[in-house]
């Protein structure tokens, strides 16, 4: 297989991935989340018996994870394409950035609100919480919408460097 094809299927699933992650943000911020943060803390109760068999820490963390893994390798096998190197750069910056802002900021406010909860936490304190998370996440929601769009550039401009390579061989 030439390094071509392996580059362009690489980065074709990292632009899948990324697709998808966009898609489920989406649909998380503006169907999951008015219910989970309709009333808290009596919401959180609702959103936790609902998911009780899945929920997005089962879904987001995987495919977090394949997202790193499948830009580092678009990045490392998509190098040598000036064009879509810095594209492809910026997206797993902003897939990084959203991943590590995650883990910093989000995942500790999970704990405190539907893990601990009501028995460790006074309502008032669970509210806040709420609203800080629902604030932040249009950040996480727009490192998402940005990485998307600068790996459809960058799979793009590899896609047509690929093209025009090919016919002038």
């Amino acid at each position: 297989m030439k390094i071509q094809h392996l580059t362009f299927a690489v980065m074709l699933t990292y632009l899948w991935v990324m697709m998808i992650l966009l898609g489920s943000i989406v649909l998380e911020t503006f169907m999951i989340y008015p219910n989970i943060f309709h009333d808290p803390p009596e919401s959180f109760e609702i959103a936790l018996a609902f998911m009780s068999v899945r929920a997005p820490s089962d879904f987001f963390p995987p495919l977090g994870f394949l997202s790193w893994v499948t830009g580092a390798g678009s990045l490392i096998l998509g190098w040598r394409v000036k064009s879509a190197r810095y594209w492809i750069l910026g997206s797993l910056l902003m897939i990084v950035g959203e991943g590590l802002v995650s883990m910093a900021f989000f995942w500790p406010r999970n704990t405190i609100m539907f893990i601990e909860g009501p028995a460790v936490h006074s309502a008032e304190f669970l509210r806040q919480t709420a609203q800080e998370f629902q604030t932040l996440h249009w950040l996480r929601l727009a490192f998402n919408v940005v990485g998307s769009a600068l790996i459809f550039i960058g799979f793009l401009k590899f896609y047509r460097y690929s093209i025009t390579m090919s016919t002038q061989t």
